[in-house]
C-alpha cells in the first residue's frame, strides 16, 4: 500500500489485515514518482494486491504546487502500474481516484455514472483524471486494475484542510472561547455527495475481491447535500452561533457533484451504512476531543 499513513490508509491497513492480508505499508519514505524505487519494492514483495492511495489530495495545494501534484498523482500512478505490469502481473491494482475528475454537473442533471465524461478543473482533478485514464490503458494491456471515483468522505482524524473538519474545528474552538465567533467559509451553495470514511473503506475492501470485475467504480451515496446545510448542522451539533464570513482564499465556483453507485452495488452488494448526521457527529466529536486535549 502506498499512502498508508494518510486519513484512509491508516484505517484500511488493519481492515485488510483483518481479512487475511499481510500488508507492506509505505508512505512518504517511498517516492512514488521514482519508478525504480517503486519497482524494487514490488519486485521484493511480489504482492497479490496493490492499493495506491498516495496522492496530493488538497485542491488548494495542487494550485500552489502543480508540478509536485503532477509528479505524485500522475507519475506516481505510472510508477505503480508499470511496476505491477513488470514485477507482479497477477496482482490486482486498486487505484483510488476522485469524483472531482467529473467536474461539476448542471443543476437538475442526473447523477454521475462511470460513463459520464471526465471534465476536471483543478490541477488535483486533472492529474487524478489522467491517472484514472492511465489505469484504464493498463487494464487494456492485461493488468488487473480497479479504479475508484470516490465522492467526498469524512470522519474522525481528517485534516481541517477539508470542508467538514474545517467547519467542525472552527465551531468547537469558538465554543471553547479560543477564537472569535466568526466562522470562515468558502462557497456554501455547492452540493456534494458526502460519505463516512468507514463506508468508503468497506467499498475498497469489497473491490479487492478477485471476482469483482476490473474497471471504474463510483463510491457514492447518491444524495446531494448543500455545503451550507452541512455547516448549519455542525453549528447545531457544536452548540454555537457564529457570524459566517466568506474567505476569498477558500472560495471556489459553485459545483454539483453527486454520484450513482449502482455499478458498485451490483458488483459487490455495498451500501453506505453510516448516516450523514452520524458522520457529522463523529467529525464534531473528534474535534471536541482534539481541542480539549490541546
Amino acid at each position: 500500500m502506498t499512502g498508508a499513513a494518510g486519513f484512509v490508509g491508516r484505517r484500511l491497513v488493519p481492515r485488510l489485515e483483518g481479512v487475511g492480508w499481510e500488508v507492506t505499508a509505505h508512505d512518504r519514505e517511498l517516492d512514488v514518482a521514482d519508478e525504480t524505487a517503486v519497482e524494487q519494492v514490488v519486485s521484493r514483495v511480489k504482492p497479490g494486491l496493490i492499493v495506491h492511495l498516495a496522492a496530493v489530495t488538497s485542491v488548494q495545494e495542487s494550485r500552489s504546487a502543480p508540478d509536485h501534484t503532477f509528479a505524485v498523482n500522475f507519475l506516481g500512478t505510472h510508477s505503480v502500474l508499470e511496476a505491477a505490469r513488470r514485477a507482479s502481473p497477477e496482482a490486482r491494482v486498486l487505484l483510488i481516484g476522485t469524483a472531482e475528475s467529473y467536474g461539476s454537473a448542471e443543476p437538475g442533471a442526473p447523477s454521475f455514472t462511470e460513463s459520464s465524461p471526465l471534465v476536471p478543473g483543478s490541477p488535483y482533478a486533472c492529474t487524478k483524471a489522467a491517472a484514472d485514464l492511465l489505469g484504464a490503458s493498463y487494464q487494456q494491456r492485461g493488468v488487473d486494475v480497479v479504479r475508484t471515483r470516490s465522492f467526498n468522505h469524512s470522519g474522525p482524524g481528517q485534516s481541517d484542510t477539508f470542508v467538514l473538519p474545517s467547519f467542525a474545528r472552527q465551531a468547537i474552538e469558538i465554543g471553547a472561547g479560543m477564537r472569535a465567533a466568526v466562522l470562515h467559509v468558502g462557497n456554501l451553495d455547492s452540493q456534494r455527495d458526502f460519505l463516512d470514511v468507514d463506508d468508503v473503506i468497506e467499498a475498497y475492501l469489497r473491490l479487492t475481491e478477485p471476482d469483482v470485475p476490473a474497471g471504474a467504480y463510483n463510491v457514492a451515496s447518491g444524495v446531494g447535500r448543500r455545503v451550507g446545510d452541512a455547516l448549519d448542522a455542525i453549528l447545531e451539533l457544536a452548540g454555537v452561533e457564529a457570524e459566517i464570513r466568506q474567505d476569498p482564499e477558500r472560495l471556489r465556483p459553485t459545483d454539483i457533484t453527486v454520484g450513482d453507485a449502482t455499478k458498485l452495488r451490483d458488483a459487490t452488494g455495498w451500501e453506505p451504512r453510516v448516516s450523514f448526521e452520524a458522520m457529522l457527529a463523529r467529525v464534531v466529536d473528534d474535534w471536541r476531543e482534539r481541542v480539549s486535549a490541546a
